[in-house]
């Protein structure tokens, strides 16, 4: 998932140096909320994730 924030991060680093700004917002947008679902989803498997063997 950081991977695909990362691209979307990227797209909209090319789009804005292009002079698109419509698309350039929307791929930041779109990387801003795969950014956030991906640290919370880092934090979750941290919590959850490591489980003591009995």
């Amino acid at each position: 998932m950081l991977s695909w924030s990362i691209t979307f991060l990227i797209i909209a680093l090319i789009a804005a140096a292009l002079g698109f700004g419509g698309i350039a917002g929307t791929a930041v947008g779109i990387a801003k909320i795969l950014f956030f679902v991906f640290i919370v989803l880092f934090i979750v498997s941290l919590i959850f994730g490591r489980r003591p063997s009995a």
